[in-house]
């Protein structure tokens, strides 16, 4: 994983600096989501590794797929991704893009894995705690995930905070070995 963010890191910080210069950081965001879409379905994602399909092919089949989803830019970066044989970093490139993006907007796209459902009151109250932390306004989105028992995990970029017993008992169990 961290392999793809340093190849796609480039990449990344290319776009989110042109979209700056354009004003144009929706457009590229959506325009990302769509493309990571299109490759991550399991029919099309065939096709990056398949040695008969050339490089002008795909770049049109591509194109075709992504006709009204992206603009003349897009296009170009699909293109530079195709033939510098990067096409398989796109959902990288978007999830670093949406990173740049929320740091510039003073924000954190945050996933809090949790193993109960939050009441109001505490999802208020843990957001608070997450943006005093932080400094910056928190977009939390919450998931339920029963195998942490009980707790939360925290997840922001590249950055988790385990406070999750699963995970505790898990330190313990190292610790004792």
């Amino acid at each position: 994983m961290s392999e793809l963010a340093t190849l796609a890191r480039p990449y990344a910080s290319a776009v989110f600096k042109r979209a700056k210069e354009t004003s144009s950081a929706g457009k590229w965001s959506q325009s990302l989501a769509f493309m990571s879409a299109v490759l991550n379905n399991g029919e099309i994602s065939v096709l990056l590794d398949n040695p008969r399909v050339g490089k002008q092919e795909l770049l049109g089949f591509m194109l075709d797929i992504c006709q009204g989803q992206v603009d003349e830019e897009g296009a170009n970066f699909l293109a530079l991704l195709v033939h510098n044989n990067r096409l398989a970093l796109v959902s990288t490139v978007a999830r670093l893009f949406e990173t740049y993006k929320a740091d510039d907007e003073g924000y954190v796209d945050v996933e809090v894995a949790t193993a109960y459902e939050f009441s109001e009151d505490a999802r208020l109250q843990f957001s608070a705690t997450l943006e005093k932390a932080w400094g910056k306004k928190i977009h939390m989105n919450v998931i339920l995930d029963k195998s942490l028992i009980g707790g939360v995990l925290v997840r922001a970029g590249d950055k988790v905070i385990d406070g999750s017993i699963r995970g505790q008992l898990q330190h313990m169990q190292k610790t004792l070995q």
